[in-house]
């Protein structure tokens, strides 16, 4: 094996529970609760339904529960089905470095292997940790847009279910190789006009790294260098090596405590627009707008710069991705939830007109303080002449501005409850805060039957 798959698959067998600091205990317990408050905010999504059905109809020997529906599937299939609920608002974690992406993407790959196997709370919490690790160190060394996000999301959900299923160093190896060879996805699932794949890629990434660690666990061999072999993901995706220095534990950081959580639903480059915009419509009436005057850095303006599409989104997955209509609606209404993407508020003629008074620039200076900090200027001109100006650099769910213990659980509920019962949503919280002691995940899952 090469370097990379030999220090993942060592970190990967060799990472206990006793190795976790309370600190990245409490923080997987925040991520869970975030992550599953957006599973259950997304199981209504035509794509989810159109995954339970799937999953629905396949049976197995060892079976993994769907979140929401009382029902089980394989593993690969629960894994799918969960992984499109999770991702559907867009409201789950990110990460941001040179790959950046949403590592609680993989958490349904833990928790379809640990609900099969009945692991126990820590298990949980260490195959979690595990998965972060592995995405995030890979993101740290990949140029941004190099790689879609589920490149990272498959090599850490095959460590952690393999972690679960309790591969061995060389089982570990060859799933990483399994995960990684045959599923490099291509970043055209985020360009232009979004379909409905732009939330279930990071799914099938969970699918195809569960599967991965059951073909080791059988005995199936991959690739012995999948990184640097010839022709493998460096020489093919990026041209250079890619090395990974450490990992967390021993004194060494563990990454999930670097990500951070979203306080509306829709990309991670619209929260500070729409923090802002939000605060203006305290300010400024619609009907007295002449002008919009958006700044902000690159990568935050580079779509909506370049893609016509984020001008006039047609479909909840573009919306969702645009600065210009996000803004518009807080301009407007003063608020984002998931009722602003329906179909018709999408299509409203209203927000076209507030849109197109709209310009949108990169700031060099925000460009260059980017990703320590998100800034974003909105300066509105008046009919009358008069400006209005909104800025930030840390919009809540920032590092600098994180969301409190009150307010995941806040998120949870806001999320969840129009879906399930707030006695429900109360029961949840409550096994998910004591998740370290918990013998099995049954209660959880129960919990969030709709």
């Amino acid at each position: 094996m090469d370097r990379t798959t030999e220090l993942l698959s060592s970190y990967a067998c060799n990472l206990n529970y006793d190795d976790l600091p309370p600190g990245v205990v409490h923080q997987v317990k925040r991520t869970v609760a975030d992550t599953l408050g957006c599973a259950i905010g997304g199981y209504l999504s035509e794509p989810a339904k159109i995954a339970r059905r799937l999953a629905g109809g396949v049976s197995s020997d060892t079976p993994a529960r769907i979140l929401g529906a009382g029902e089980s599937s394989s593993l690969d299939m629960a894994g799918f089905a969960n992984g499109v609920m999770v991702r559907y608002l867009d409201c789950n974690d990110s990460y941001f470095s040179p790959g950046g992406g949403h590592p609680s993407d993989m958490i349904p790959a833990a928790l379809a292997v640990a609900d099969s196997v009945g692991a126990d709370g820590r298990s949980l919490i260490t195959s979690i940790v595990l998965a972060y690790e592995v995405f995030c160190r890979i993101a740290d060394r990949v140029p941004e847009n190099q790689w879609d996000q589920g490149i990272f999301s498959v090599i850490g959900a095959a460590c952690a279910a393999g972690k679960l299923m309790g591969l061995d160093e060389e089982q570990m190896g060859h799933a990483i190789s399994l995960a990684a060879v045959p599923n490099v996805p291509l970043r055209v699932t985020r360009m232009g006009e979004l379909s409905m794949w732009k939330g279930c890629a990071a799914a099938a990434a969970t699918r195809a790294g569960i599967f991965a660690a059951q073909l080791a666990a059988e005995g199936m061999t991959g690739p012995f260098e999948p990184f640097r072999g010839r022709s493998g993901l460096e020489e093919q995706a990026i041209g250079y090596p890619v090395e990974i220095d450490a990992m967390g534990g021993d004194g060494e950081p563990f990454r999930i405590v670097d990500t951070i959580f979203k306080f509306y639903p829709s990309q991670i480059h619209t929260q500070a627009p729409i923090d802002l915009a939000i605060q203006l419509n305290e300010r400024v009436r619609v009907e007295d707008i002449a002008a919009i005057k958006i700044q902000s850095y690159k990568s935050a303006v580079s779509s909506a710069s370049t893609e016509p599409e984020k001008w006039d989104p047609q479909t909840r997955e573009t919306a969702d991705h645009s600065i210009p209509f996000l803004t518009a609606v807080g301009l407007r209404d003063g608020a984002v939830t998931p009722a602003t993407f329906s179909p018709e508020r999408i299509a409203e003629p209203g927000l076209r007109t507030i849109i197109n008074k709209m310009q949108i620039e990169e700031n060099a200076e925000f460009t260059a303080r980017y990703p320590s900090e998100y800034n974003c200027r909105i300066e509105v001109i008046k009919r009358n002449s008069q400006t209005e100006v909104a800025a930030t650099s840390f919009p809540k769910g920032h590092g600098k501005n994180p969301l409190s213990d009150a307010d995941v659980d806040a998120k949870f509920r806001r999320l969840a409850c129009p879906t399930i019962t707030g006695q429900q949503c109360e029961q949840a919280l409550e096994l998910i805060w004591s998740l370290e002691n918990l013998p099995n995940l049954e209660g959880i899952f129960d919990s969030l039957v709709v």
